[in-house]
């Protein structure tokens, strides 16, 4: 089937493919899931899955394998934390003011750019995310980290405070599968959330609407279940709440906070920002709103009215326990109904972390990466709004499909998909439930980055007017698809059915590059 390279014709094609999956495996023990649901469970909850993650998998129940990934949760990051992340805002405009005075005039007069700590701790924070979602042994939380990030939304260029970022990171890490009642009162005194909202500043004088409209609209209710009377009295509830100027910390000014009476969904009362939230939470549509955008991460693009009030009156009965939530999405018939894989559109984090680990590749220089993230429309930290991307279908146009495929023709063509062997494999343990522990993500870091010429290869660029199916004829296979069948690598990169024929006999690379070129790839 040939696939009009349009979002319409992208998503449509991608459903009418649902009568057309791929042949049933062998069978194999009732209890086993086999080869597809496994794929399906890990490309759902992880950032992409080898064939030896998938064969760890195919044998095992599925409920315990759910569970496998769901225990154990780590909640603090693997990676080193930026050397910055203890210094005051204050300290950090000293910087950046000593910076700015230290620029001389170059040859045409003209300010020479230099180092500036602000947007050097922007690209720090940047990379080191990037290095988390490379290295991490638990990929589910660096999803629901993402999916945080997205949904309280907060951005670099805005708070211009690395520190308050990273402190905001930790805590969507700590509480990720953890309670949303807990999550949405911290959020509510996060000091890069006060800072990005205009909360800092709200008093009771002249309160600021922002966090109010936005706590309403797109952290709780939605759009039109409030009015404009609920959010000015939200807004004089969180008055007084503020950042330290100097430690960057939250600090909750009284003198600054209106104790009057307020009104708000119906009830009256002296109300802080505390019981905002708890009447917020008693609101069954608060839970709808979190259970209707997890569907959309992990089930399919179409939440089904009557799953998603059964999930949310079950959410709202736990007192907002996340992991029971995901658990209850991932084992529910929705989520393995053949006919919703390949339902998902990757989006550019998936795409770019997913392809480095599948394909087994070195680790470049962090910066490269976040340059094409940037170029597919995703940069980690930088959400292009308050409602942050909106994801599903946006995800692909005309344009970005062709960039999304610019960008993995160039990694074939660059043939940078380069032998693992010489690193340090990882054993099993706690917070590393399937056996298939050699060759995961931390090993990159015992990796020699690619060069600057491959990288600038595989950086996407605009294209116009040209198929890009068809390009680079064959990848080179390092370990991690080594040794691997035709017919195991199109099951493991593809979640259906290619779109465009492939020649299951040809060699493992041309197959490996015919996969991820197949508009196909860039779904899960």
């Amino acid at each position: 089937m040939t696939l009009r390279l349009d979002r319409r014709g992208f998503v449509t094609g991608a459903a009418a493919l649902s009568a057309g999956l791929w042949p049933a495996l062998p069978a194999r023990a009732a209890s086993a899931m086999g080869f597809d649901e496994a794929r399906l469970l890990l490309s759902r909850t992880a950032l992409g899955a080898t064939p030896a993650e998938i064969h760890a998998v195919e044998t095992q129940d599925y409920a315990a394998a759910v569970d496998r990934l769901l225990g154990n949760v780590r909640p603090q990051a693997a990676t080193p934390a930026p050397a910055w992340i203890t210094l005051g805002p204050a300290e950090v405009r000293r910087q950046q003011q000593t910076a700015e005075a230290a620029r001389k005039p170059g040859v045409d007069g003209k300010p020479l750019q230099s180092t500036r700590p602000v947007q050097e701790q922007g690209r720090e924070l940047r990379n080191w995310w990037v290095e988390e979602m490379l290295a991490t042994d638990q990929p589910l939380v660096e999803r629901m980290v993402m999916f945080w990030h997205n949904h309280f939304t907060s951005s670099m260029l805005k708070v211009r405070y690395a520190p308050a970022l990273f402190r905001q990171n930790a805590l969507f890490r700590r509480e990720a599968l953890g309670n949303f009642a807990t999550l949405l009162r911290d959020v509510a005194r996060d000091p890069a959330m006060l800072i990005y909202l205009d909360g800092m500043r709200s008093v009771a004088r002249q309160p600021n609407e922002n966090f109010a409209r936005e706590l309403l609209e797109l952290f709780t209710l939605g759009e039109g279940r409030y009015s404009e009377a609920d959010i000015k009295a939200a807004a004089r509830a969180f008055t007084g709440w503020s950042v330290n100027r100097e430690t960057g910390q939250f600090i909750e000014r009284a003198g600054q906070h209106d104790d009057g009476e307020k009104t708000f969904l119906g009830q009256t009362g002296r109300f802080g920002g505390d019981e905002i939230i708890t009447i917020l939470l008693k609101h069954p549509r608060t839970a709808e709103t979190i259970v209707e955008k997890m569907w959309r991460e992990f089930v399919s693009l179409r939440p089904d009215p009557a799953e998603v009030k059964g999930l949310a009156a079950s959410f709202r009965q736990s007192g907002y326990q996340i992991k029971p939530l995901v658990r209850a999405l991932l084992m529910s018939q929705a989520f393995r109904d053949p006919a919703n894989r390949g339902g998902l559109i990757k989006s550019p984090v998936e795409l770019i972390i997913g392809t480095v680990h599948v394909l087994g590749l070195p680790v470049p220089e962090k910066t490269q990466l976040v340059r094409m993230m940037q170029g597919l429309g995703q940069v980690p930290f930088d959400p292009p709004n308050v409602k942050g991307w909106p994801g599903g279908e946006s995800w692909i146009t005309t344009y970005t499909l062709l960039l999304r495929q610019q960008f993995l023709r160039r990694i074939v063509e660059a043939t940078a998909v380069a032998s693992t062997e010489g690193g340090m494999a990882m054993k099993p343990g706690p917070n590393r439930p399937f056996d298939a522990a050699q060759g995961r993500r931390a090993d990159r870091r015992q990796q020699i980055p690619g060069d600057d010429s491959t990288m600038q290869m595989m950086e996407p660029r605009p294209v116009e007017g040209r198929s890009l199916r068809n390009a680079g004829g064959e990848a080179r296979l390092g370990a991690s698809l080594g040794g691997v069948d035709s017919a195991t690598l199109l099951r493991t990169l593809l979640p259906r059915a290619p779109i465009d024929p492939v020649d299951a006999s040809a060699s493992a690379g041309a197959v490996v590059a015919a996969a991820m070129l197949d508009p196909a790839y860039q779904l899960k």
